[in-house]
């Protein structure tokens, strides 16, 4: 899975925090929500733009980051 695919860093949305692509829903949100117990579906009902390979998605990303594995590149701000 690449996470790259389904999940966006830009300066302009949400104050550059990783979020789902096409979204305004940030990784960090996502593992909150899994990090209170809440389970997908949950997630998925109260965000209904949101499907299972984004929250998989999410934890991936968490997992590379946390190996130093994701280099993070943002666009140069205009």
């Amino acid at each position: 899975m690449n996470p790259n695919e389904l999940i966006e860093i830009n300066p302009k949305v949400m104050m550059g925090k990783p979020v789902i692509k096409g979204t305004r829903i940030t990784v960090e949100l996502i593992l909150e929500k899994l990090a209170n117990n809440e389970t997908y579906e949950a997630i998925l009902s109260e965000h209904p733009r949101l499907k299972h390979e984004h929250i998989l998605a999410a934890l991936f990303f968490a997992a590379q980051a946390l190996k130093g594995e994701i280099i993070i590149s943002t666009p140069a701000a205009a």
